[in-house]
């Protein structure tokens, strides 16, 4: 049960960003500029990071929920999303991403973990600055999302059928007021 009065009807995030609209808007935003960004990494790649370090930080809902937008860009293939999370290293993904989400897993335990040489096998595996820039941002915006969420208690669904209609409307429409307007789409029936 969230700490604070929410929509019940607005899963995780949604109904922390409906209760307060006026910091909702920067959110989304940070968000858009985040995920959907495709100069340098891809939009999978930014979901994976954010996935990855929501799962470090043990945010059911937001792992889930990122886990299923990187789903929507990899053709469903939860299997390796489940695989980032747990197991990066044997992952079947790049060595220039394996990099980053070593670094973005410094970052999540404290910005001051990342050495020159986790920035210099990034490197060395061909990421650029911005690359690099850009997971160590997801990495601490999704520190502050995650503890966001789970500090007021957000609610949770447990169903992981739930999961997917929501990642595939913000897979096509991106982040923005629409994620806590509308109700959670349903696999069978639109409701939003």
């Amino acid at each position: 049960m969230p700490h604070i009065k929410v929509d019940n009807n607005l899963a995780g995030i949604r109904g922390l960003m409906a209760f307060r609209p006026e910091t909702a808007e920067p959110m989304g935003a940070l968000a858009n500029a985040l995920l959907r960004d495709t100069d340098g990494l891809t939009p999978a790649e930014r979901e994976l990071i954010a996935t990855h370090v929501s799962y470090l930080n043990d945010c059911f809902y937001c792992h889930h929920s990122h886990g299923e937008i990187a789903c929507c860009y990899l053709n469903g293939d939860r299997e390796l999303v489940d695989q980032v999370r747990k197991d990066y290293q044997h992952a079947d993904i790049s060595d220039k991403l394996k990099s980053l989400l070593n670094i973005a897993g410094k970052v999540q335990q404290g910005g001051k973990h990342v050495t020159d040489d986790d920035v210099e096998n990034a490197r060395k595996h061909g990421a650029t600055d911005k690359d690099i820039h850009d997971a160590v941002l997801i990495a601490a915006a999704f520190c502050m999302f995650n503890r966001y969420v789970d500090g007021l208690a957000a609610n949770t669904p447990t169903d992981l059928s739930t999961y997917p209609p929501r990642a595939k409307q913000v897979a096509e429409k991106g982040y923005g007021n629409h994620i806590f307007s509308g109700y959670q789409p349903i696999a069978i029936k639109e409701k939003i």
